[in-house]
């Protein structure tokens, strides 16, 4: 699980690399990555947003492996999702 996103990764590091944000501009990766277009190809965006949401969904398994998922939906927002599981374990242990 915790490399499942590593390939997405690499596509990510290899397309800003080709960029002009970091050839011309000389500017880190992470800078360049927080970019918007034109500053970078809209290949790497969709890299970028597709990588986002690689990670959002290990941590939102990591905080709700252990839930009901009809008690936790999975279009919550990562607070959402962690506010319900506190709620759930603390009714849990409280009753």
């Amino acid at each position: 699980m915790a490399k499942s996103c590593k390939g997405l990764a690499m596509e990510l590091v290899k397309c800003l690399n080709e960029s002009d944000c970091v050839q011309v501009d000389k500017r880190s990766y992470r800078e360049c990555a927080k970019e918007k277009s034109p500053s970078i190809s809209s290949e790497c965006v969709g890299l970028r947003e597709t990588y986002f949401n690689c990670k959002r969904g290990q941590v939102r398994l990591k905080y709700e492996g252990d839930e009901n998922p009809s008690r936790v939906s999975s279009s919550l927002s990562l607070g959402e999702a962690l506010l319900a599981t506190v709620r759930s374990r603390w009714s849990d242990g409280c009753a």
